[in-house]
């Protein structure tokens, strides 16, 4: 290598799991290999080199390798064997394209790289420091914090799907610190991936810090004593040999032997013929015709003729390298405007394309049979279920659509019964017959090893349900994609029936399904989906999968080319089995004490109504819009009064608090009846209807119906049940454990709190939370300059309602109601605030100015926040998008870390052969039934697990605190 000359290494291991992840399962259509992964990693490799060749990435490489891990242990494990010990196996599916993806390699004739005892890592760190000692310039290609490290003014670093180079100054800007001080910054902050241990306590902004003050890791060791903070002091010298250890396991070897030399890294063209074999053997189409096309070769152009006689492989050919970026600019990935939609409806075929007429009903095994096996062949199968109930853990199977290809689709009746006429239900006589039907039995057997295959991706909308449904038939379908939560990740903030798949078919199809009200009829001339003309049903349903493999096609690809498909596979895919899981345990509810409570709070409503007449002076209905207003405004003239369009005073819970806020003592017993009785109807006299026959409440959690990724729960509601009232409290008190079990409660600590310390970074604020000083203490002795100790009560209610009041963007009316104190003087209080703690103005400001040039905010995770109203000509509508866009990445980022909690939490119970099972999720608490005897040791896996939940993906500059309890009634234990 000489001075100048310019080498590619390409990060190969890392390619090999984005590429995976990147895309939807792909299986070869002639003998149904997984080749998704082959797929991703050829594309991205091709746009690479291509790329690189035409200088769009700077000098063109000279030189250009593809580096991959051995999979035997290295010198790390000897010096620490439970390096990487946490490394979860890798799917099923893609282990046997490992060795397909090195073939790949070497069609494009590069060098493939690997050597046993050492990782990837370092041999690109060894080769890195040779070219440059040589003269040359190198580009390592990989997004790995631990290559940072490599960094420096002839190297940088470049993520390839992000299309981001990163330098020196982008490392300071990023972690801190200069390349240069990467290593130690890593051996205090550790690697949850990798399994380096690190200093607990110690995140990469403290880290950074201490760096800067100390300048390198030893001189911090020996220096430790001078630390002011006493918790971070004694963390540091109580694991200073463990700081030393990880600063060897993340130092890269620069001189390990290498069996390849660099000289023979020399680029040079590929053998078309070669390459054009390998793709079409693969039976890639599309990247078979672009790469026959630029090489230009015989073969190639003989590989293109009879791929388009031969036909796709199975699954779409997707490119995650090439897909574009999201567009720039104020209108940048708002919902798709005509010109998109246009597209996407030609990407899944027009509307005119759906001929209810050509699906097909199954009913008989052999072509049950036949139709299983196109799915084997397409190695894809859109799936929906027909029920007698909209209850998914009581509904039983009616029926069962599918979905091979656009336009081919068909019915499956299995519990379908004659409707018997009106002139013979007098006689007795019978109806029709509905024709065959295959048996439950015989079917699902026939089914169940499709549903089940890890080849054969299940496409669904709505999946959980299903997912339900076949699981009470003893069918588990995995793996599967969801067309309703692919919507809501692309564009959360459409309400719930903008993920409906009527919604989506008309906005991305032109197509309006046929309704379950168009089949079923309403009112009392409604039927049971059973008893309905099975050539009909077969139109409704074979549409749905038809619809719904059709959706699938245009929404899948924009994950990848807006960049979200991490939010998806990490955050809402696997949570579907988890909550599906959580909805068949459900939760015990004692009905004795439900019905005391409701003679309780009817004794207590009656007393309030008494008191009511008594203060207007007269009896009347409290209930009553009308009587209340002419009472309010009419007899007693309270102030404030305004008519509605009909003609009626406005009795609403605003204008009700606004007057009790005002002194008056009236409005404040109505607002106290109608929580009351509110209570009353929505629990205590409702919640029994819900109960099965173990005294069972299985609540339905929705995933796809707030805009920042909270999860809802329905039939019953058990999230909204109030926990700062008496009333509230004791309603809890109603869900109780199974016999010899405790109710397990664990909650986050002011997570919202310490995620805006660490959006906002705010060092008072993260100071506080990492010494775990009280933070309302705090913030009233920042405020106002009274000593933490011996602080009066009032003055640290106080600062705790401007605490969580300035999340959610309060105004000095809204913080002087809540205090009993004047609007002036809430305003004064709210201005210190923000001159105590400057950066959170910078934060609001600044997220109100990305959410106006984006349309959209962003978690840490990465999920998108739509607010397309944010840019309104109207004050009020702007200003309720600007407050809602402050408080969205907040508690969007809070939804997202218990989300990937509930996800690991079985995994982890399971390893410590654990039988506690999680049963509720409300907000930032999660409800467990453990058995009696292993309380005390579910509760620090389950403190661990949430506690880390954000970790590798961010490292907050806070740690996260989860306070957990025990007792045999949800009330004792929250």
């Amino acid at each position: 290598m000489q001075k100048g000359d310019h080498l590619f290494l390409v990060d190969g291991s890392a390619y090999i799991f984005r590429a995976y992840h990147a895309l939807p399962p792909l299986t070869r259509k002639s003998d149904g290999l997984p080749v998704g992964a082959v797929s991703g990693f050829c594309n991205m490799l091709w746009k690479l080199v291509e790329e690189s060749r035409d200088t769009a990435l700077g000098k063109a490489p000279t030189h250009f390798a593809v580096i991959f891990d051995h999979s035997s242990t290295t010198f790390r494990n000897e010096l620490y064997a439970e390096y990487k010990a946490n490394r979860p196996e890798p799917p099923e599916d893609l282990r046997p394209q490992f060795s397909l993806i090195r073939e790949a390699v070497r069609a494009f004739d590069l060098p493939c790289i690997e050597q046993q005892g050492f990782e990837a890592d370092d041999l690109i760190a060894t080769y890195t420091r040779q070219a440059v000692e040589a003269g040359g310039d190198v580009t390592i290609v990989s997004s790995d914090k631990d290559l940072m490290q490599l960094v420096g003014p002839c190297v940088i670093l470049y993520d390839q799907m992000k299309d981001k180079r990163l330098g020196p100054a982008d490392v300071k800007e990023k972690f801190g610190v200069l390349p240069e001080k990467m290593i130690d910054l890593q051996a205090l902050v550790g690697d949850t991936s990798d399994n380096v241990p690190g200093v607990p306590g110690i995140g990469p902004k403290t880290a950074a810090e201490l760096l800067e003050t100390f300048g390198t890791l030893e001189a911090l060791l020996e220096r430790a004593a001078e630390i002011r903070q006493a918790k971070r002091r004694e963390n540091i010298q109580t694991f200073a040999e463990q700081a030393r250890l990880s600063k060897r396991l993340v130092t890269l070897d620069q001189h390990m032997p290498l069996d390849v030399p660099l000289e023979d890294l020399r680029l040079h063209e590929p053998d078309g013929e070669k390459l054009v074999a390998f793709l079409k053997a693969m039976e890639f189409t599309t990247l078979t015709r672009r790469v026959a096309a630029q090489l230009g070769t015989d073969a190639g152009a003989v590989a293109v003729a009879k791929v388009a006689v031969d036909g796709e492989a199975r699954g779409p050919d997707l490119d995650p390298a090439a897909a574009p970026a999201a567009p720039g600019g104020p209108a940048a990935d708002l919902p798709l405007k005509p010109a998109d939609l246009a597209a996407a409806r030609r990407e899944a075929g027009p509307a005119a394309a759906i001929d209810r007429s050509a699906y097909v009903t199954i009913r008989d095994a052999a072509t049950l049979r036949a139709w299983m096996a196109r799915a084997v062949e397409a190695g894809l199968l859109a799936f929906d279920t027909e029920t007698d109930s909209l209850d998914a853990t009581k509904a039983g199977l009616v029926g069962l659509s599918f979905a091979v290809a656009p336009g081919e689709a068909a019915y499956l009746p299995l519990a379908h019964v004659a409707e018997k006429p009106a002139d013979l239900l007098s006689e007795g006589g019978e109806a029709d017959a509905v024709g065959p039907q295959l048996g439950i039995a015989e079917a699902l057997a026939i089914l169940k090893p499709v549903l089940e295959d890890p080849a054969i991706l299940k496409i669904g909308q709505n999946m959980k349900f299903d997912w339900l449904v076949m699981r009470r038939e003893g069918v588990t379908i995995a793996p599967f994609d969801d067309t309703m939560l692919i919507s809501y990740v692309l564009d959360a903030s459409a309400s719930l029936d903008g993920h409906g798949m009527d919604e989506l078919s008309e906005r991305f199809l032109g197509h309006k399904p046929i309704s379950y009200r168009e089949l079923c009829g309403t009112g009392k001339a409604a039927k049971a989906i059973a008893a309905c003309s099975i050539d009909k049903v077969t139109e409704y349903a074979a549409e749905d999968a038809d619809v719904t493999l059709r959706l699938w096609r245009v929404l899948k690809p924009r994950l990848v080319a807006e960049g979200l498909v991490a939010v998806y596979e990490r955050l809402e895919r696997p949570l579907v089995p988890v909550l599906g899981r959580m909805e068949e345990r459900g939760i015990r509810v004692d009905r004795a004490i439900l019905s005391r409570l409701s003679g309780r709070f009817s004794q207590k409503a009656a007393a309030l109504e008494a008191e009511i007449s008594e203060m207007a002076g007269e009896s009347f209905n409290p209930g009553s819009p009308k009587q209340l207003g002419e009472i309010l405004f009419g007899k007693l003239g309270l102030p404030g009064g305004k008519k509605t369009k009909t003609g009626q005073w406005a009795t609403d819970a605003r204008t009700l608090e606004d007057l009790a806020a005002e002194g008056h003592a009236l409005p404040r017993r109505i607002v106290d009846w109608r929580q009351l009785t509110k209570l009353k109807g929505t629990y205590t006299d409702a919640l029994p209807n819900y109960l099965d026959r173990e005294s069972r409440i299985h609540t339905s959690f929705s995933m796809a119906s707030t805009t920042t990724g909270r999860l809802s729960s329905s039939d019953p509601n058990l999230q909204n049940i109030p926990v700062r009232t008496e009333e509230g409290r004791a309603i809890r008190s109603a869900f109780v454990a199974s016999e010899g079990s405790r109710l397990l409660s664990a909650d986050y600590s002011q997570i919202e709190l310490r995620i805006l310390a660490h959006m906002a970074e705010i060092p008072q604020l993260t100071e506080a939370f990492r010494d775990g000083i009280d933070i309302h203490a705090m913030t009233a002795s920042e405020m106002f300059g009274v000593p933490v100790e011996g602080m009066p009560s009032d003055v640290r209610r106080r600062a705790k309602a401007i605490n969580f009041g300035i999340i959610y963007g309060i105004s000095s009316f809204g913080l002087a109601n809540q205090l009993g104190i004047g609007q002036e003087e809430a305003g004064l209080y709210i201005r210190r605030y923000f001159e105590r703690f400057p950066g959170i103005r910078d934060y609001m400001d600044g997220t109100k100015a990305q959410a106006k040039a984006a349309g959209y905010v962003e978690t840490l995770f990465g999920r998108r926040i739509h607010y397309p109203d944010i840019r309104h000509s109207n004050p009020s509508i702007r200003a309720f998008n600007e407050r809602a866009a402050i408080n969205a990445p907040i508690q969007g980022t809070a939804a997202d870390i218990i989300r990937r909690a509930m996800i690991r939490m079985e995994e982890a119970l399971a390893a410590e052969k654990l039988a506690a099972r999680m049963v509720l999720q409300v907000h930032d608490e999660l409800v467990f039934e453990v058995p009696e005897d292993e309380v005390a040791a579910t509760i620090p896996v389950v403190r661990r697990v949430m506690e880390g939940a954000a970790e590798p993906v961010v490292e907050l500059a806070v740690p996260l605190v989860v306070e957990a309890r025990a007792a045999g009634n949800w009330e004792e234990a929250h």
